[in-house]
């Protein structure tokens, strides 16, 4: 082949566009972005910590009704937990106190179980011989309301259905006692 000849070979074309291996790349980079918005916006949106408390119903797992709304006039202490939970089982004897020591004084506990089974759950309430009403949270739509990032966060709502206080980690008798005495002093 002489140069003349290497010269007026036809010279492959480059292409133009993207091939599919560079398409499914820039899909799968596009949909990693969004996971990590959708995770960033998410995590950008904080438990109320003040406001009216969001509204809920929820089953409990002895089968009756519980309605955040119905309970005006009263403290409600919401607790979300999981049987799974390390520090819920710190907790755990600690809201049971509480219960016993401000449910005739217009105080009550409600647990709220997050991601949990039900056997798993039941099995909790009875290690810890909880005796306050606890439901499961079919779908998370309580803990969405609620914004919450894990286990355990405790919401304690005043006589009008304010969130008076958000407890980030597993409560302490000594400082829930004190603000329940502080919500509950104006009827005393």
């Amino acid at each position: 082949m002489t140069d003349l000849e290497f010269l007026s070979e036809p010279q492959p074309v480059p292409r133009r566009g993207l091939g599919v291996g560079s398409i499914v790349l820039l899909i799968g980079v596009a949909l990693t972005a969004i996971v990590f918005g959708w995770q960033l916006l998410r995590q950008n949106q904080t438990q109320p910590t003040s406001g009216a408390a969001p509204d809920f119903t929820l089953t409990t797992l002895d089968g009756q009704q519980f309605h955040l709304s119905e309970q005006r006039g009263q403290v409600v202490v919401v607790n979300f937990w999981a049987s799974w939970c390390i520090p819920c089982r710190d907790e755990a004897p600690v809201l049971q106190s509480i219960w016993e020591q401000y449910r005739d004084r217009g105080v009550i506990v409600v647990g709220v179980a997050y991601t949990d089974t039900e056997s798993g759950a039941r099995a909790f309430i009875a290690e810890n011989s909880q005796t306050y009403p606890n439901g499961m949270d079919l779908g998370t739509r309580i803990s969405d309301s609620y914004h919450i990032q894990g286990v355990p966060e405790t919401f304690v709502i005043d006589q009008e259905g304010n969130v008076a206080e958000f407890i980030y980690a597993a409560v302490n008798e000594r400082d829930l006692s004190a603000l329940l005495d502080s919500l509950l002093e104006p009827n005393t």
